[in-house]
C-alpha cells in the first residue's frame, strides 16, 4: 500500500491523492482555509476513499452546526459504501467507527476511539489532533496531555508533524497549569513549524493566565504570518490580542481589532460568535459601552437557537440575545434547553443539564439585573463549567460574570472566594480585571461597615 506523510498506510491508488491527502493532514495540523479544498481533491480523485470521508464527517461534526450533522451523515454512509468496495486499514475503519459514534450522540466514545488507534499508531498525527479537538470540545484537559504525551516518544526529530504536537502539547500545559514548560514546548514546536496557529496561540493563552499582557502583545506583534493561512481560527488569535489590550486598558485598540479583524466577516460560526460576545461582554462588565456591537451578534444567534450541538455554542449564543435584549429568542432557547437536559440521552444533553441549564439562567437573570439570581445560577454551575468546552481564557467571561453578579448582590466573602480561585488558577497572577474586583470589595465592606455605624451621641 502507498504511505502518507506520517508512515501510515492509506486505501489510496495514486501519488496524486497521497500528496493532497498529506497537504489536507498538513493543512489541518495548520488551521489552514485551504483544508477542505485538499480534502475536496482527494475524494475527487478517488472516491472509494473511506478515511477521507471519515475525515470529513468530523470535521463537520466539530463545527457544531445542526445543518451539517446531515452532511456528516452523508460522509458516513459514503464512508461505509467505501469499505465495501475497497480494502481498508483497520486503522482507517478506526476512524469510521469514531465518526459513527459521536453521530450517535457519543462524542466521548469518538474520541477514545481515536485514542485505540493513537495506541497502536503513535506516529498518526491526524488521529493525534482528532482526539486533541474533540477533548478541546468536550473540556477535557487532562486526557489532552496524557494523550499527547502518550505519542510524544514517536516523534523523533524529522517527524512531519513533530512541531505541531508540541504546539498541542504546550496547550495541554498551558491548559493544566504547568504554564512555564507550555512556553517552552510553544516554542520549540514553532521553530519545527512557523506556521502553527495552534501552537503561537497556547503561547499566548500562557501569557494570559499569568497576567502578562504587555508580553503577549509583544509575542503576537510581526507574527502574523503564523495566522494569516488560517481558516477562522485567525479571528481567535485576533481575539487574543484585542483580550490583552483589554487588560491594559487601550481600549481605542481593543475597538479596532474587533471590528477590523475578530469581526471582520460577521460569520456565524458558534466559535467566531463566542470571540464576539465574550469580547463585548468584559467591556461592558467595565463599565464601556460597546454601541451597537450586540444586533449583529444576536440577529445570527436568533437563528442558532435550535441547534443544541454544543453547550459552548448555546451560552454563547445566550450572551449575544441577553446583550441585545431579544427576549423572545431567550425564551425559545431556554425551552429547547430544558427539553434537551429532560432526555439527557447523549452527551452534550447531559451537559446542557449540568452545567448548562444553571448557567444560561444565570446569564438571563445577569441581563435583567436579577443579580442575586444571576450569582446563584452561575455560582451553582461553576463546579462543572469545564464540562462546556473550550479553554480557560475562553470560559473566564463566565467566571467574570459570576463575580460581578456577587459583588452587585452583596456576596462579597462568595465573590471574593471566586477571586482568589481564579488567582491561585493562574500562580498567583493578578490581572487588572482582579485587581479592580478586590478593590470593589474592599470598598463595599467599607461602606457596609460604615452603615452599621451607630450615630455619635
Amino acid at each position: 500500500m502507498l504511505t502518507d506523510i506520517f508512515g501510515s498506510d492509506v486505501s489510496l491508488e495514486t501519488p496524486a491523492a497521497v500528496d493532497s491527502w498529506n497537504k489536507m493532514q498538513l493543512g489541518f495540523l495548520a488551521h489552514a482555509a485551504v483544508t477542505p479544498t485538499h480534502l475536496a481533491d482527494v475524494l475527487e480523485r478517488e472516491p472509494n476513499f473511506a478515511l477521507g470521508y471519515a475525515a470529513k464527517g468530523l470535521f463537520c461534526m466539530m463545527l457544531g452546526r445542526k445543518e451539517l450533522v446531515q452532511t456528516a451523515l452523508e460522509a458516513e454512509q459514503a464512508a461505509r459504501l467505501a469499505l465495501k468496495n475497497v480494502f481498508s486499514t483497520a486503522r482507517e475503519r478506526g476512524f469510521v467507527e469514531a465518526l459513527s459514534l459521536w453521530l450517535a450522540g457519543r462524542p466521548i466514545a469518538a474520541r477514545d476511539r481515536i485514542e485505540d488507534i493513537l495506541q497502536l499508531y503513535p506516529q498518526d498525527s491526524l488521529a493525534m489532533k482528532v482526539s486533541h479537538a474533540i477533548s478541546f470540545i468536550l473540556g477535557d484537559a487532562n486526557t489532552m496531555r496524557v494523550s499527547v504525551e502518550h505519542v510524544l516518544p514517536a516523534y523523533d526529530a524529522h517527524h512531519a508533524g513533530r512541531g505541531y504536537l508540541l504546539g498541542c502539547h504546550a496547550f495541554t500545559l498551558e491548559e493544566t497549569g504547568e504554564y512555564s514548560q507550555a512556553e517552552i514546548a510553544g516554542r520549540k514546536g514553532m521553530l519545527q513549524a512557523p506556521d502553527d496557529a495552534w501552537g503561537l496561540h497556547a503561547i499566548a493563552h500562557v501569557y494570559d493566565m499569568t497576567g502578562n499582557a504587555k508580553a503577549g502583545i509583544e509575542w503576537l506583534d510581526d507574527r502574523e504570518d503564523a495566522w494569516a493561512h488560517c481558516n477562522n481560527f485567525r479571528y481567535h488569535v485576533w481575539w487574543h490580542k484585542a483580550l490583552m489590550y483589554l487588560d491594559q486598558g487601550e481600549i481605542d485598540k481593543v475597538f479596532h481589532l474587533y471590528d477590523t479583524e475578530v469581526r471582520k466577516d460577521r460569520t456565524d460560526d458558534y466559535r467566531d460568535i463566542s470571540n464576539g460576545t465574550s469580547m463585548l461582554s468584559r467591556l461592558e462588565l467595565e463599565g464601556i459601552d460597546v454601541g451597537n456591537r450586540w444586533e449583529e451578534l444576536a440577529d445570527l444567534s436568533e437563528n442558532r437557537t435550535e441547534d443544541g450541538c454544543l453547550i459552548f455554542a448555546d451560552l454563547h449564543y445566550m450572551l449575544a440575545l441577553v446583550g441585545d435584549n431579544r427576549d423572545g429568542a431567550i425564551k425559545s432557547m431556554m425551552t429547547r434547553m430544558h427539553k434537551d437536559a429532560k432526555s439527557s440521552k447523549t452527551d452534550m444533553e447531559k451537559t446542557i443539564a449540568d452545567p448548562g441549564l444553571a448557567a444560561a439562567a444565570g446569564l438571563e437573570a445577569f441581563g435583567d439585573a436579577d443579580y442575586k439570581k444571576a450569582f446563584r445560577n452561575l455560582a451553582k454551575a461553576r463546579g462543572t463549567m469545564q464540562l462546556a468546552g473550550g479553554s480557560h481564557a475562553q470560559r473566564d467571561v463566565f467566571e467574570r460574570l459570576t463575580i460581578d453578579a456577587g459583588i452587585r448582590s452583596g456576596f462579597l466573602d462568595e465573590a471574593e472566594a471566586i477571586l482568589n480561585e481564579r488567582k491561585a488558577k493562574r500562580g498567583g497572577a493578578e490581572d487588572h480585571y482582579a485587581a479592580v474586583r478586590y478593590e470593589m470589595i474592599s470598598g463595599a465592606r467599607g461602606e457596609n461597615a460604615s452603615a452599621l455605624q451607630l450615630p455619635a451621641e
